[in-house]
C-alpha cells in the first residue's frame, strides 16, 4: 500500500517534475557555458559543473547565498534573472499540482485506505467484520461495543462512513468505504487476521451479501460466518454452502407472528431474550387467534401466509394482481380502500397484517382497516428508516421492522451461542411454564432487556472455577456463581437458563446443581450481575469468599504477613533474652 501511494504521487506529479528538472538543467548548463569576470574586470572561465549546480539549487528555492564564489558577470546576471523567473514557474506550478493531488478523492482515498490497513493488521484483540453499516450494522456495532467487542467495517456508501465515525463508540471502530463484495476489501479488513472471529454480511442487497459469505467461506472456513438475506433462493444457496447463520427477516417474524398467536407467552420469553440489552422492555403483543388479512403478497407477505397457513389460521390476501395464486381467498385490490378490506372480511376479522413494500401504503391500509373495525390488532411492515416518526406517530400494534429482527438475531448468535440453542428448547413447553419464567424474568430486570451471556467452565472462561473442580476435586453448587461477591448472603439478578453437559440440556437448573468441569451455562442477568459473577469465575480469592465467606489473603499479602508475623517472634524472642 504504501509503495501504490509513492507510485501514484510520482505519476500525478510527474509533469510537474519534468518542468523543474528541466528549468534546473537549462539554468545550470547557461551558467556553466558564460564566462565570468574577476574583480579586476578580467574575463574568467565559465563556473564548473558542481558550481553552477550549487548555484541555481539554493538561488531558486530562493535562500539566496548571493554571488559565489567571485561576482558575476552582466551576462552570468542576465542568465541568472531569467532563471529566476523559470524556476519560479516552476516552483508554483509544482505546488499547485501538489496541493490538487492531496485534494483530489482518489489520492485521499489511497492513503485512507493505507491507514486502515495498517491499523487492522495492528489490531491485537478479537474482531468482527461488518459489511454493510446501515441501520442494521449500526445497531450491531453499538452493541458489540457495548459488549467490549471490537468492530471492523465495511460501507461502500461515504456518508454512512462519516455517520459512523460520529458515533460515540467506546473503542475506535475501524471504517472501510469500499464494497465489500470484492474479496480484496475482506483481505483488507482483516479476514485472514488471526483475531478475526467472523463476518457479519448485513448490506441490503442479496447478491452482496452471498458473495462476502462465498468468499469468508473459501478464503477463511474457520470464521462465523453471518448473512442477511430477503430471497428464499439465495437463502437456499447461502446454505449450500455452508454459511453458519442465514437470518430471513421476513420469514423470522412471521415464524413469530404465528407462534405468538398460538403461544403469546413463548413469543414475549424470546421477545425478552433476545431483545437489545439494556433498552427498556418491549411492549407485549398477544396478537389474535381467528381470521386474518394479508394486504401485500410480496416476498414478506408469502411468508406470512406461508407460515400462518401453517397454524391453521382463517386468510384472505388482497392484491392487485388478478392473475395470483395464493391457495387462499384472494380480493383484487390494494386495501388502501375500505371496499376491498370489507370485500375481504376484515370486519369480521381479529387481524391485519399491511405486508406491501410501499410505507405510505401500509399506513393508508392501517388507518382504513382500523376505521372499519376498532378492535382490528394490526401489523405494520416499515421498509424506510426515514418514516420512523410515521410509525411512532401511528402506533400500531405491532410493527415490523427488518434491520431490528436481523440484529437481534445476530447478537444473540455472537454474544451467547447457547441462545439458540435454549430458544429451540423453549418451543416445546407450555403456555404456562414460558408465563412462569416470563415472570421472573420481569420481577428479576425490572423494566430493562436483560443482557444473555454463556460461561463454559475451563481454564480459559473460568480459571478459579475450573482449578477448584479439577486441581482439587471439590463440590461447587450452581447457585454459588449467583451470589453477590461483595456480600455473599446477597444474591445477584442472575437467571440461569440452561446447563449443557456432554451434550445433554438441563432447562432453567436449580441452585443445587453441582458443577463440572467443562460444563456450559447460559445466563440471564443485568451488566453489573455478569462482571460481578466474571470476578468469581476468575479471581480464587474472591471464589473462596464465596463459597465460605472467609476472606483468603492474595500471594502478596500472604507473603507480607508471614515476614511481618516471623519479624513479631523474633522481636519477642530478643525481649525475652
Amino acid at each position: 500500500m504504501n509503495s501504490s501511494v509513492f507510485f501514484l504521487a510520482l505519476r500525478r506529479m510527474r509533469a510537474p517534475l519534468i518542468v523543474l528538472i528541466v528549468i534546473y538543467a537549462v539554468s545550470t548548463l547557461g551558467l556553466t557555458l558564460i564566462a565570468g569576470v574577476d574583480t579586476q574586470g578580467q574575463p574568467t572561465p565559465p563556473m564548473s559543473f558542481f558550481h553552477a549546480f550549487y548555484f541555481v539549487s539554493y538561488t531558486a528555492t530562493t535562500i539566496g547565498f548571493g554571488e559565489l564564489p567571485n561576482a558575476f558577470s552582466d551576462a552570468q546576471r542576465m542568465w541568472v534573472t531569467v532563471s529566476i523567473y523559470l524556476s519560479v514557474v516552476g516552483w508554483s506550478y509544482s505546488i499547485i499540482s501538489l496541493l490538487a493531488l492531496v485534494q483530489e478523492k482518489g489520492f485521499q482515498q489511497v492513503l485512507l485506505t493505507g491507514r486502515f490497513a495498517r491499523r487492522v493488521k495492528l489490531l491485537g484483540e478479537p474482531f468482527y467484520i461488518i459489511c454493510g453499516c446501515g441501520e442494521t450494522g449500526l445497531l450491531i456495532a453499538r452493541a458489540l461495543d457495548r459488549e467490549g467487542i471490537r468492530v471492523v467495517a465495511v460501507e461502500r456508501n461515504e456518508l454512512r462512513i462519516q455517520e459512523l465515525e460520529l458515533e460515540d463508540f467506546s473503542a475506535d471502530i475501524l471504517a472501510l468505504c469500499a464494497d465489500a463484495a470484492q474479496p480484496q476489501h475482506l483481505l483488507m479488513a482483516g479476514l485472514k487476521h488471526r483475531n478475526c472471529r467472523g463476518v457479519l454480511a448485513m448490506t441490503d442487497d442479496d447478491s452482496a451479501n452471498l458473495a462476502v459469505a462465498i468468499a469468508s467461506r473459501l478464503i477463511s472456513p474457520r470464521l462465523r460466518i453471518v448473512a442477511r438475506v430477503a430471497s428464499p433462493s439465495i437463502e437456499a444457496n447461502m446454505m449450500s454452502f455452508g454459511t453458519h447463520y442465514v437470518v430471513n427477516h421476513f420469514e423470522k417474524f412471521a415464524d413469530y407472528l404465528a407462534q405468538a398467536i398460538q403461544s403469546p407467552n413463548w413469543y414475549r420469553l424470546v421477545d425478552l431474550l433476545t431483545g437489545l440489552p439494556g433498552q427498556e422492555i418491549p411492549e407485549r403483543h398477544d396478537p389474535p387467534a381467528g381470521d386474518w388479512v394479508v394486504c401485500g403478497y410480496g416476498r414478506f407477505g408469502q411468508a406470512v401466509v406461508r407460515n400462518l397457513a401453517r397454524h391453521g389460521v382463517g386468510l384472505t390476501v388482497i392484491d392487485p394482481d388478478p392473475n395470483l395464486s395464493v391457495g387462499v381467498h384472494h380480493i383484487v385490490g390494494q386495501g388502501t380502500e375500505a371496499a376491498p378490506l370489507r370485500q375481504a372480511g376484515v370486519e369480521t376479522a381479529v387481524g391485519l397484517v399491511a405486508a406491501s413494500d410501499n410505507d405510505t401504503n401500509n399506513l393508508s391500509i392501517a388507518i382504513t382497516a382500523k376505521e372499519v373495525n376498532a378492535d382490528l390488532f394490526v401489523v405494520v411492515r416499515q421498509n424506510r428508516v426515514a418514516n420512523q416518526v410515521l410509525f411512532d406517530a401511528y402506533d400500531a400494534d405491532f410493527t415490523m421492522v427488518p434491520s431490528r429482527i436481523v440484529a437481534r438475531e445476530c447478537l444473540a448468535l455472537i454474544t451467547s451461542p447457547l441462545l439458540s440453542r435454549f430458544l429451540h428448547l423453549v418451543r416445546a413447553w407450555s403456555e404456562a411454564r414460558a408465563a412462569a419464567v416470563v415472570g421472573r424474568i420481569e420481577g428479576l430486570f425490572g423494566q430493562r432487556v436483560p443482557v444473555i451471556w454463556s460461561v463454559r467452565l475451563n481454564a480459559a472462561d473460568a480459571p478459579a472455577v475450573h482449578r477448584l473442580l479439577v486441581m482439587e476435586e471439590a463440590k461447587i453448587a450452581l447457585g454459588s456463581l449467583r451470589r453477590d461477591p461483595a456480600a455473599r448472603q446477597e444474591s445477584l439478578p442472575v437467571l440461569p437458563l440452561l446447563l449443557v453437559r456432554d451434550d445433554r440440556d438441563e432447562e432453567l437448573p436449580d441452585d443445587e446443581t453441582l458443577l463440572e468441569a467443562g460444563d456450559e451455562l447460559l445466563f440471564a442477568g443485568t451488566r453489573a450481575a455478569k462482571a460481578a459473577q466474571n470476578l468469581t469465575l476468575d479471581n480464587r480469592t474472591v471464589l473462596d469468599y464465596v463459597l465460605t465467606g472467609e476472606d483468603t489473603p492474595g500471594w502478596l499479602w500472604g507473603l507480607l504477613s508471614c515476614n511481618s508475623k516471623a519479624a513479631s517472634r523474633r522481636l519477642g524472642v530478643r525481649r525475652r533474652v
